[in-house]
């Protein structure tokens, strides 16, 4: 777990390294990095599963360098391997892909044709309007590299800076590039966007269960307190069952009232009329995803049935709890309202199957774990497929009947 007063991986530019074995991705870790982060050996698919670093760089703050395994290994594991890079590919806000000098040449009839694998790539991030940086890496090894470059920024239509990781040539230019590739307004969004203002008294309503770890906070409790500090509000936090002592302490309501989502409609029947009212995972739903979608897919809920299939997706990978609530208390809900023989599945961490279309809803988690590359990439498949996807916030206020009570648009 990040310590407190670190920037939580989810919420870090994650800048991806691609490129074929041995085409010098580590190589150039290590060197951006000035850090042995990753194994550096002239054997061919020495980096198996991608390796990130969490790094400040200057100035775009907080980063993820991700060193993924080559895509050209035709082998069984080659093939695991390259189903890793493509996980790390839908967490990349920038694509910096590696191409060694040695491969390039004009007598090959093409780059594209001599090389499928760097043009499917290129293609794979221009679709997702992912910014690419080309790096045409052990430049030291020929004796035109600026005339390589060029070649090869004609055949991509992408910039190409020629790097060497021995003579460190090129690397200033490619922290220049990256800083102009980084996504307009990255880090500008807000969990509470403009709801609240400086000298706004917020109260957030926080059960400390058997889900809550012991002597911490869940990070969406960390995050947003912070948050709300950082802004100068006036901030109170209660647990559940002192909510009402403490409405009965203040002078005057609260502007917003932010509670765990399972205790959405306690704290709507006892919360002041004035007091907006919203949840941590609501917050989250456009913090990290699309709220639009998850809202509009909410409605989705009303057409199930005991025969319908509903897809519980954390982010998470901790051990199933009493009072889990996207393991125990969700599933409860639906199967309470529609029938037992509702089949209700459950995946965590980074499984997220790649064909949705069995299922009648995908309702996600907050995804506080991850950034919102990899939450908007899990919306998009949703999409694509025809599937309604909403996440916990959602569909509890919706199940409550007090999804038009909330706030739910920042």
């Amino acid at each position: 777990m990040a310590k407190l007063n670190e920037t939580p991986s989810g919420n870090r530019l994650h800048i991806g390294i691609f490129g074929k074995t041995n085409s010098g991705k580590s190589s150039f870790v290590n060197m951006f990095t000035k850090q042995e982060v990753s194994i550096v050996a002239d054997v061919a698919g020495t980096t198996t599963d991608p390796v990130y670093k969490a790094m400040e760089i200057h100035p775009m703050g907080p980063c993820v360098l991700i060193d993924t395994a080559g895509y050209d290994d035709p082998t069984e594991l080659g093939v695991l391997r390259e189903e890793k890079t493509r996980l790390a590919a839908e967490k990349t806000d920038v694509a910096v892909i590696l191409v060694s000098a040695e491969d390039v040449s004009e007598e090959t009839a093409g780059f594209f044709p001599g090389h499928p694998e760097e043009a499917s790539w290129i293609q794979y991030f221009k679709e997702r309007k992912t910014p690419i940086l080309c790096v045409l890496n052990k430049s030291d090894l020929v004796d035109n590299p600026g005339e390589l470059a060029a070649y090869l920024a004609r055949e991509t239509g992408e910039s190409v800076i020629p790097v060497s990781c021995t003579t460190r040539e090129g690397l200033e230019q490619v922290r220049e590039a990256l800083v102009r590739l980084m996504p307009e307004g990255f880090g500008a969004d807000t969990i509470t966007g403009s709801i609240v203002s400086e000298g706004d008294q917020v109260l957030l309503v926080m059960p400390q269960d058997i889900q809550t770890p012991k002597g911490r906070l869940i990070l969406p409790q960390v995050q947003t307190l912070r948050e709300l500090l950082d802004k100068k509000c006036l901030v109170l936090s209660v647990t559940t069952d002192k909510l009402t002592d403490m409405l009965h302490a203040m002078k005057e309501p609260p502007k917003l009232i932010i509670t765990d989502s399972q205790v959405f409609d306690y704290v709507y029947q006892h919360k002041p009329e004035e007091s907006m009212l919203t949840s941590f995972s609501v917050l989250f739903a456009a913090y990290k995803g699309d709220i639009r979608y998850y809202t509009e897919s909410a409605a989705a809920i009303e057409n199930l049935n005991e025969e319908s299939k509903v897809l519980i997706a954390e982010c998470c990978t901790h051990a199933p709890l009493q009072e889990d609530i996207g393991r125990v208390k969700i599933p409860a809900m639906l199967r309470k309202r529609f029938g037992r023989g509702m089949q209700v599945d459950i995946v965590s961490g980074t499984d997220f199957p790649e064909d949705l279309s069995e299922y009648d809803l995908v309702i996600q988690c907050g995804g506080c774990m991850f950034n919102r590359k990899y939450i908007l990439s899990r919306i998009a498949r949703a999409q694509s497929q025809g599937v309604p996807m909403t996440n916990y916030g959602i569909t509890i206020a919706h199940m409550r009947g007090i999804i038009d009570k909330i706030v739910t648009k920042l």
